[in-house]
């Protein structure tokens, strides 16, 4: 259900009451769930009226693109195997919301934001979303994003979708979310759900968890199922869990972690291999030695990271001052891969769709449809990232053979594998991302300030994102990364991070950043 035919759910927005949600933890609610004081069709509809009133109204943070109209019918059916002594699993009951470029077999269509898909109703689960639902999910809504992931063009403005509009900061109403997982930051920033989905090519799970003030982890590649998800690049892409605190984001992606397997009927069956939110525990840190990367960033930026180092120390971390070697044409690689990926993957998908729906069956297709409907579409950026991938070969050019090589060869042997190893330290860590920029859709996006994103992203390795509190009054994030495979370690060291320091701060929906009078003269 698009936006636009929303208003099937007005009913059931109408009748939204009951239950406290805002800054309620999913581990609070799962507690609350398990006593019986509250039931998931009362969150169900808590949820449904605070976004009736802070989403389209209020602030108008655009940050839901749908909302799943058996919702209220799905957390019946929830609460009646409740009380039957029939739990599907750890989260039974739990309302999470999922970014739309995420197959489920809700009544929703998967969009990513364009309109070219917006009837794709594909009548399937991803097999992430297989795991969360055998593990007792309930599927709130779908949430906007950077149209196709942030990939069409290099002019774009993060959060902004053909569909869903720009998401809006609920710190600042007048900053970007960023993206691609835009939707998704805003909202569980806001208390739509208190966990939910983005996905990641390279930032787009920690830099809208970084300037929302959310946890969010960009697991190692391969450990999340990526079938049924609108691709950019199998090499990079994955989904990764959100959420206000670090356990419910361990909790979250315990249920996701399985295989990918080429049939997408999954029943979960490997949905519970590991709990990590079993082995979180504030001692986590103690004597564990940490690499500290500083790149260059602005002095309120500085301040707050010297601040969240002093938590590490605190909290019994060996802090190691090292450096990050110059890796020169890493970028310009990854673009490379990127792009040829973008073609094949994005191909790939599209043939895979539901030919009456789905009228676009090819990126050329896409880039026609875009200048056929380009007083919507591209109103306010292009799309020469498309079209310069289209030009491109197939995965078999040496082109694209030698640039993954250089691209692996970069940011594993000589990036992160060399600081670990090098160093002798367990993991890195170092600002998430700069400030939330000014939104601006006549100039695009105007980033400023260090990103952790590249390497990791690159590398296929782990990277967390942790809320360190606010710089002039915007949210800033700490970032963990490891080796592959390391998640569980970078979720007990962010766990330690967060328990020691208590830094997030909950947003106040402030039409811009809080300067007071400072842009005023002053009077004599």
């Amino acid at each position: 259900m698009t936006l636009a035919l929303a208003t099937a759910a007005a009913p059931l927005l109408a009748q939204s009451r009951g239950a406290a949600v805002e800054e309620v933890s999913a581990t609070d609610l799962l507690t609350r769930l398990a006593n019986g004081s509250t039931t998931s069709e009362a969150l169900v509809r808590a949820y449904l009226d605070r976004i009736a009133k802070l989403d389209r109204a209020g602030p108008k943070l655009r940050s839901i693109i749908a909302l799943n109209p058996d919702a209220v019918a799905e957390a019946k059916k929830l609460d009646a195997e409740r009380k039957a002594g029939k739990l599907r699993g750890p989260l039974h009951g739990l309302p999470i919301l999922v970014k739309d470029n995420v197959e489920t077999l809700d009544r929703m269509p998967t969009t990513a934001g364009s309109l070219a898909l917006k009837d794709n109703l594909t009548g399937r689960d991803a097999p992430m979303i297989a795991r969360l639902r055998a593990a007792g999910a309930l599927i709130l809504g779908k949430t906007n994003l950077s149209e196709w992931a942030n990939i069409r063009s290099n002019n774009s403005s993060s959060g902004w979708s053909g569909i869903g509009g720009l998401v809006r900061n609920p710190y600042a109403l007048d900053r970007t979310s960023c993206g691609s997982s835009s939707g998704t930051g805003a909202a569980i920033a806001a208390s739509f759900a208190a966990a939910g989905i983005g996905t990641e090519t390279d930032g787009s799970v920690v830099c809208p968890s970084s300037m929302n003030g959310l946890a969010g982890l960009k697991p190692t590649i391969g450990l999340v199922s990526r079938t049924h998800i609108v691709p950019i690049s199998h090499s990079q892409d994955t989904a990764g869990p959100m959420a206000r605190t670090v356990r419910d984001v361990a909790l979250l992606f315990s249920s996701m972690v399985g295989s990918d397997p080429a049939d997408a009927a999954t029943k979960g069956a490997d949905a519970y291999a590991r709990d990590y939110a079993a082995t979180l525990s504030p001692d986590a840190l103690k004597g564990v030695r940490l690499g500290v990367l500083r790149p260059e960033m602005p002095a309120l930026l500085a301040t707050r990271y010297d601040a969240a180092l002093a938590v590490l120390k605190k909290a019994g971390a060996e802090l190691v001052e090292i450096k990050q070697p110059k890796l020169e044409g890493l970028g310009e690689a990854e673009g490379e891969v990127l792009h040829y990926e973008l073609k094949a993957d994005l191909n790939a998908y599209l043939a895979s769709t539901d030919p009456a729906r789905v009228r676009t069956r090819s990126l050329a297709d896409v880039i026609a449809f875009n200048k056929a409907h380009a007083d919507r579409e591209l109103a306010i950026f292009g799309q020469e990232t498309f079209e310069e991938a289209e030009k491109l070969g197939g995965l078999d050019s040496p082109d694209y053979v030698a640039a993954r090589a250089k691209s692996l060869a970069l940011a594993r042997d000589a990036g992160i594998d060399a600081m670990l190893a090098g160093n002798r330290v367990a993991a890195i860590v170092e600002p998430s991302y700069g400030l939330p920029w000014l939104s601006d859709p006549v100039a695009g996006d105007q980033f400023s300030g260090p990103s952790a994103s590249e390497l990791p992203a690159v590398a296929g390795y782990p990277h967390l994102s942790v809320p360190m509190g606010l710089a002039g009054g915007l949210p800033v994030g700490l970032s963990f990364i490891g080796h592959a495979n390391s998640d569980g370690d970078l979720l007990r060291y962010g766990y330690a991070f967060e328990q020691a320091g208590k830094l997030r701060v909950a947003p106040g929906y402030a039409p811009t950043a809080p300067v007071g009078n400072a842009l005023e003269p002053l009077e004599p």
